[in-house]
């Protein structure tokens, strides 16, 4: 099994996909680290050998922030809106949705389930 950046791959995909398992590469990503060392986006996770899977995890450690240090830079960023107290950070304070979406009628996901405020039935 292939280990790259702290993380298993699923055996039987393909490369191009398993490395989207990692946390901050997505499949145009996963495709530019292939091309730039020269592996084939037919093969298979199971069918790399060692000096391929240490040539793609130099290329992410060159080129990507993942898994650990990205989770750690989202969580200060959104620290620092939150510091800055600016709109978007006053909206991650308070649980709402930030980017723009309405919370009349929904946003269940960020406001989570409440008890009815309105009038109770006799």
């Amino acid at each position: 099994m292939a280990r790259i950046a702290g993380v298993d791959l699923p055996k039987k995909k393909r490369v191009e996909y398993g490395l989207t398992y990692i946390y901050g590469i997505g499949l145009k990503t996963s495709r530019d680290i292939l091309k730039a060392v020269n592996i084939s986006l037919d093969k298979r996770v199971h069918e790399l050998n060692e000096a391929e899977i240490s040539a793609i995890s130099k290329q992410i450690q060159e080129t990507c922030l993942v898994e650990g240090d990205l989770r750690k830079k989202v969580t200060m960023d959104i620290k620092t809106l939150m510091d800055l107290g600016n709109y978007r950070g006053l909206r991650h304070r308070k649980g709402l949705p930030v980017r723009g979406q309405t919370t009349k009628n929904n946003a269940r996901t960020r406001k989570g389930k409440r008890k009815t405020v309105g009038s109770a039935s006799k």
